[in-house]
């Protein structure tokens, strides 16, 4: 018999495993508890907030703002003359050199609505809900290339590592529908530079990441069930998984794995919801005109029906990404076409939220990574000539917001005569995260995670609130 006292003869394999279960215990009651109730919030908001949901429209690659938004007659009066200088010092450019001439926009302007907004005939259906519209003229940031802009709009740091707008939003908030992600992406064409790092989840847990969901064929990749096998073949198999998960997290501890049970579980109760809610086929003739969309083809304007649908079923971050706006040459061709491509989409999400009720909580973005220089650049991307086009600019660009308690019907900042910077209300890309988090609810100086020994946030030390255009 052994004398010494029991706590003696325990191994140091022993008490890891089981001060391992009690940890990875704690942490399955804790994720799968907020899973439960899926409007239960992760920390919670800090105050009450102005949006419930948000959806972002991207368009990768950077429209031409100069084109679209921001009228410049000066600009236009000097076209094709050289650019004086002074104007140039201190200034970077992606690609554009030589002899640097002055570029004025070939589109006519005029104002609509009360408010008088400023838009280009290439945006039409836009102009028919101005009223409606926050124009942000004074946009600019750090990052002059596109992946390194795209992740700097979306993560506010230039370089991959850092959680997203989306995660941190859900990470904040948590979950509103228990049968559906609380952050969905999805796309039009190819994703930008950054890839997928754009909804990634950076050092958070990956709970908080960003799902694809396609306009077409399996609308999540994997989630049907092989053929051959049952719904209730399924639910077997994962309740098998499960048990050998719950075992491995109660010795080790690691939250990846709670992750991982728990998505594996959403990801069940998708194969119920997704498919109804991706069939556009459901909604009125009527409606699929307005967008312009085609049930079966997918498209940015199917898309943004798809993110009204999303948001309605409390999806709380829905983000829409449309590629081929990296206009070096053929401008003209080439912005007239994407132009059709959005225009009556994304009015017709403003129409449609509005008249369903949800535009008043749902705040939706409009933007990229930077805009386009006043100066004409004659080659694309390859050095080949070509009809004109315009180089990356991040020092002044366009971004409009609607609904979500944001003043309607403003224009808020202004940019020089001819283009080259912002001269009055000038927003950050750190200044826009950090409204965007206040009005869902979340104060950005208190949004933050501790890694590696200090604590990160969106905005890094960055960020002042755009109070002018809160309603």
């Amino acid at each position: 018999m052994h004398s010494s006292p029991h706590f003696l003869t325990v191994t140091r394999r022993h008490f890891l495993t089981h001060a391992g279960a009690g940890m990875g215990a704690a942490a399955l009651g804790s994720l799968l508890a907020r899973d439960l109730p899926a409007s239960t919030p992760v920390t919670g908001p800090h105050f009450a907030p102005r949006a419930k949901r948000v959806i972002y429209l991207h368009m990768i690659g950077a429209p031409s703002h100069l084109d679209l938004f921001d009228h410049k007659p000066v600009l236009q009066k000097h076209d094709g003359e050289k650019c004086p200088e002074d104007l140039l010092k201190g200034r970077r450019f992606a690609f554009i050199g030589g002899e640097m001439t002055l570029a004025g926009s070939t589109y006519q302007f005029n104002k609509h609505g009360q408010s008088g907004a400023e838009l280009s005939e290439l945006l039409p259906h836009l102009a028919t809900v101005a009223d409606d519209v926050c124009l942000l003229k004074g946009m600019h940031s750090n990052e002059i290339n596109h992946a390194p802009a795209q992740m700097f709009l979306h993560t506010g740091f230039g370089q991959g590592g850092r959680p997203s707008l989306g995660a941190w939003t859900t990470y904040g908030l948590g979950a509103d529908n228990q049968d559906l992600p609380a952050y969905v992406v999805l796309l039009s064409g190819p994703p930008g530079g950054a890839g997928t790092s754009l909804w990634g989840t950076g050092f958070l847990p990956s709970r908080y990441q960003g799902v694809q969901f396609r306009g077409s064929g399996e609308p999540v990749l994997f989630l049907n069930n092989p053929e051959g096998h049952s719904r209730q073949d399924r639910r077997q198999v994962l309740d098998t998984v499960r048990a050998l998960n719950e075992e491995r997290l109660g010795i080790v501890g690691d939250p990846e794995i709670a992750t991982r049970i728990s998505q594996y579980e959403m990801a069940y109760r998708m194969q119920a919801s997704v498919p109804e809610l991706m069939d556009i086929s459901q909604e009125s003739p009527a409606t699929l005109e307005m967008y312009g969309a085609k049930p079966g083809a997918a498209s940015f304007a199917s898309n943004c029906l798809l993110a009204r649908r999303l948001v309605e079923r409390g999806v709380r971050m829905v983000q829409l990404y449309d590629s081929d706006w990296d206009h070096h040459g053929n401008l003209d061709k080439r912005l007239r076409a994407k132009t059709r491509d959005v225009d009556q989409p994304m009015a017709a999400l403003i129409r449609d939220l509005k008249q369903r009720g949800l535009l008043e909580d749902t705040l939706v973005v409009w933007g990229s990574e930077f805009g386009r220089t006043p100066l004409r650049q004659g080659i694309d991307g390859q050095g080949t000539k070509t009809s004109p086009g315009r180089d990356h600019h991040k020092d002044a660009f366009t971004f409009w917001l609607a609904g979500g308690g944001v003043k309607a019907g403003i224009t808020h900042g202004r940019t020089d005569e001819l283009g080259f910077g912002v001269v009055e209300g000038g927003v950050h890309v750190h200044d826009l995260n950090a409204t965007l988090l206040h009005l869902m609810g979340l104060d950005h100086e208190r949004l933050t995670f501790r890694y590696q020994g200090r604590d990160f946030r969106l905005t890094d030390v960055h960020g002042e609130l755009v109070s002018a255009i809160l309603a």
